[in-house]
């Protein structure tokens, strides 16, 4: 699970976790829907690339002490995210993730 400290919300319910360099690679891809609740986390992990996606996503970047650096709203299909020099694990979520949520760069995440 996890949550926003910050804002008391959970961002998701059923999370997976990319942290050896296959499953970091391959990510999403091949995954044809993410329903709502989902997350995949994907660790040492500074941006991430959309290519060969068939659905866009969000995404919140978060440093070694869980407080989010970065926000991607909906970033879609064959798209580039920014760098987030600062971001230690990416979170990535089902469109629309973050504006339910309400989550914000220097919110406190707990995973």
């Amino acid at each position: 699970m996890i949550v926003n400290l910050t804002r008391n919300t959970t961002i998701a319910s059923n999370v997976k976790i990319a942290q050896d360099t296959l499953s970091r690679m391959k990510g999403l891809l091949g995954t044809k829907e993410f329903p709502s609740g989902e997350a995949l986390v994907i660790t040492h992990c500074q941006s991430i690339h959309m290519f060969f996606m068939n659905f866009p996503i969000d995404v919140i970047f978060c440093d070694k002490q869980n407080k989010v650096v970065g926000l991607c709203n909906d970033i879609k299909p064959f798209a580039l995210s920014p760098i987030f020099f600062k971001a230690s694990y990416a979170i990535e979520l089902p469109a629309g993730t973050v504006a339910t949520t309400q989550t914000q760069a220097g919110d406190q995440v707990q995973l």
